[in-house]
């Protein structure tokens, strides 16, 4: 039937596209793979198969193959974290990391309730300072530039004098600043068994510190960490720390930790550089229960905010400027072994050039020195350039302890199993037998990326998805307010 349309004289390529999809044998099973993604905004594409087989048996208990799709691909989200990129993976995401830091708080996803007794801060280390900055500073007083800066004025962050401001310190600082943070967990334990009067090996016989942490740009270009500390017993959150382990003790480790751990990055290019934490240092105790203080909820929620959050909130990019034909060295290696100019990026080794980048000077001239650092070859391993966009932070924005949690693998692992639960219940209801629950099954798949994104047809759809999901969200938002007027 689809053969038989003339679609010639629809002008919208995406309308074409969805009278297409319309016309094959199962445009349901289209529209459910669209739905199923949840708003995806640039799902991966798969072809392949699986089978699960009774070994008893030699029964196939389960298949699926890509062959039996109206579109003959499979769909599959794409999971970036990022906001800027996809906002419903995103927000998945978000969800996973506000229950694993809640868990670590408050109980649940195999961690004991008990885990709120023990004493837990939120503590905030920020970077040193480059050079003075455009900012807000607290009570009536002015910016150093004499001016009344609001929330939203793009000087903030930016240097009042350029020209002097340590671009190069500051990259170097973002690359290093995982690198400072397993510093200053050392230095954490050493300074907390000093001020306990004990050894360390005592202190770790005795007690375990779990955390986990995000990072956050700050409006100047750098990252710093926001850390959930946590005491806990020797064998982890299943022990209750010796009552001697306290708030206090941790406090106090926390501060005089940040000030004593350094790290040194020598160079001849700029000089030796000691890496440490700026003299902002703020430790708060979270409370398990209590109106408008730092309470388990809170913290969860926060941390999981910024976990979602890349380096785009102080102005920069979201994508690599690496240029993808010459992987960023600017040739390529002819046919006769000889180094051949990139025709792509013309030699520079970039996506796109870096005076065109529509960002603010301040971001531009952290991204140029990220990238010219990165060239130097004392800075090789650092691979700067390709870290560029990021302004030169090479780490993972949420960590944490062993012993803090769940993981974010296991928090996926209930999910999949949980629609492995689904579709063999449905498997029951087409009247096929389930199998023994004795039975060994072996699962053997093939898989193949074919590309990502929608066809222009199911990109309708998933705008109307998105539309949808983001009106069930408000009509919730709306009904949770007058609820909460009327009570």
């Amino acid at each position: 039937m689809a053969r038989l349309l003339d679609l010639r004289h629809v002008i919208s390529p995406a309308v074409r596209d969805l009278v297409e999809l319309a016309n094959l044998t199962d445009f349901d099973r289209v529209t459910e793979q669209v739905r199923n993604l949840r708003g995806c905004t640039r799902p991966v594409n798969l072809t392949g198969w699986t089978t699960t087989t009774d070994q008893t048996t030699s029964t196939v208990v389960r298949s699926y193959s890509t062959a039996d799709e109206p579109t003959g691909r499979l769909l599959t989200a794409c999971g970036n974290r990022r906001s800027s990129r996809c906002p419903a993976c995103s927000r998945l995401y978000a969800a996973d990391t506000y229950h694993l830091i809640k868990a670590g708080l408050s109980g649940g996803k195999t961690v004991p309730e008990t885990v709120r007794t023990h004493p837990r801060v939120f503590a905030t280390l920020t970077a040193p300072s480059f050079g003075p900055v455009h900012n807000r500073p607290s009570g009536n007083r002015r910016c150093r530039c004499g001016a009344h800066h609001q929330e939203d004025a793009p000087a903030l962050g930016t240097p009042l004098y350029p020209a002097t401001y340590d671009y190069a310190g500051a990259v170097l600082w973002n690359a290093h600043a995982g690198a400072l943070w397993a510093r200053y967990a050392i230095y954490l334990r050493r300074h907390l068994a000093a001020h306990l009067g004990m050894t360390q090996k005592a202190l770790n016989a005795a007690v375990r510190i779990s955390f986990a942490k995000v990072a956050e740009y700050q409006k100047r270009g750098l990252v710093h960490f926001h850390a959930v500390i946590r005491f806990d017993g020797p064998a982890g959150s299943n022990e209750s720390p010796p009552s001697w382990a306290t708030v206090a003790a941790l406090t106090h480790a926390i501060k005089q930790a940040a000030q004593n751990a350094v790290l040194a990055v020598p160079s001849k290019a700029v000089g030796e550089r000691k890496i440490r934490w700026g003299k902002q240092i703020d430790v708060r105790e979270i409370t398990a229960l209590g109106d408008g203080e730092l309470t388990d909820q809170k913290v969860a929620a926060y941390v999981a905010k910024y976990a979602t959050k890349s380096a785009e909130g102080s102005g920069t990019v979201d994508r690599s400027l690496v240029c993808h034909p010459c992987a960023g060295r600017g040739y390529l290696r002819g046919p006769d072994g000889f180094r051949d100019l990139c025709d792509d990026c013309g030699g520079t080794g970039q996506a796109e050039p870096l005076k065109d980048l529509r960002v603010q000077r301040h971001v531009r001239q952290m991204i140029r020195t990220a990238w010219n650092l990165g060239h130097l070859p004392e800075f090789a391993d650092l691979k700067l350039w390709k870290w560029a966009h990021m302004l030169g932070f090479r780490g993972h924005f949420s960590t944490k302890s062993r012993a803090y949690s769940t993981t974010l693998g296991a928090l996926r692992d209930v999910r999949r199993t949980w629609r492995t639960a689904q579709a063999d219940r449905a498997h029951a209801r087409a009247g096929h037998p389930a199998p023994d629950e004795n039975t060994t099954l072996v699962t053997e798949s093939s898989w193949q990326y074919l590309t990502s994104g929608y066809r222009p047809g199911e990109e309708l759809l998933a705008a109307q998805t998105r539309h949808d999901i983001t009106q069930a969200r408000d009509q919730t938002a709306r009904a949770k307010t007058e609820g909460e007027i009327w009570q």
